[in-house]
């Protein structure tokens, strides 16, 4: 099922796009389900297509899933970036994702994703030389849709048996920690998961690539992004310490460090 930009739902599946409003004066959203086989494995197939006259930096708060992507300089696979992740758009083009679920693309790599932390390396690396393939046959197609589906048919082919239990419950837990959840600290984490904190640590360098403490922050500050992005008006006292952030000037060090603005001027209060 393809969702537009304008869709209430996209914009919830666009959380940590920066600037969604400004983007979508340059850059065209669509999001695909898999089919049902890959559903364990993929959250959605994204298609951006960008039209600008004048280079333009599409900004974004990463969420802690790994990606594939068949750009037109190639195709490639994407670690959690940790910082900022900042995509320069020209001309016009268009590039298709694989937004693997937390957890899930360990099944495809074959070793721990932590490897892969902060790195983008050739799809090949992953898949064998069959990936430039797919990533050719993605930017000779039209459509969005035609190109999700060369995607889906690309991973039916290479999906396991069965999903792996760990891979199914560091998905859990990482859906957990950034839907609506009140645990912001990696012990209580721990203990919610039923873990301890080191078995917490590993499972999640085997299988998410981030440190749970990672995982834990971001979603935060997708949390502020997104009503800082509404621009409603914010009581920012309020919502530090709904957030578990010691004070307001806490919130504001951390949205900063990772966006490069502070939130009130970010929200254009």
């Amino acid at each position: 099922m393809e969702k537009r930009d304008g869709d209430a739902d996209t914009a919830v599946k666009a959380r940590g796009v920066l600037h969604l409003a400004e983007q979508a004066r340059y850059v065209d959203l669509t999001q695909h389900a898999p089919s049902a086989p890959l559903a364990p494995y993929v959250e959605h197939y994204w298609c951006v297509r960008w039209r600008v006259d004048e280079v333009y930096e599409a900004k974004v708060l990463s969420h802690p899933n790994i990606h594939l992507t068949m750009e037109p300089e190639g195709t490639f696979v994407y670690g959690v970036p940790r910082g900022l992740f900042v995509r320069r758009l020209e001309g016009r083009a268009h590039a298709l994702g694989v937004k693997f679920r937390a957890g899930a693309f360990r099944a495809f790599h074959g070793s721990p994703v932590a490897g892969l932390l902060d790195r983008r390396v050739p799809a090949s690396e992953c898949f064998g030389p069959e990936a430039d393939g797919l990533g050719r046959a993605v930017q000779a197609a039209a459509e969005p849709a035609e190109m999700a589906a060369l995607a889906d048919a690309f991973l039916l082919a290479r999906i396991p048996p069965r999903p792996d239990p760990d891979a199914l419950r560091a998905a859990e837990i990482v859906d957990r920690f950034t839907t609506g959840s009140s645990l912001f600290r990696v012990g209580e984490a721990a203990f919610a998961a039923g873990l301890s904190v080191r078995a917490l640590q590993r499972l999640f360098a085997e299988y998410v690539g981030a440190s749970p403490k990672w995982v834990l922050r971001r979603a935060r500050l997708h949390e502020v992004a997104a009503r800082a992005e509404a621009r409603d008006r914010i009581d920012w006292p309020a919502l530090a310490a709904e957030l578990g952030y010691c004070d307001q000037s806490h919130l504001i060090r951390d949205f900063t460090a990772a966006v490069g603005e502070p939130p009130g001027r970010y929200s254009g209060s």
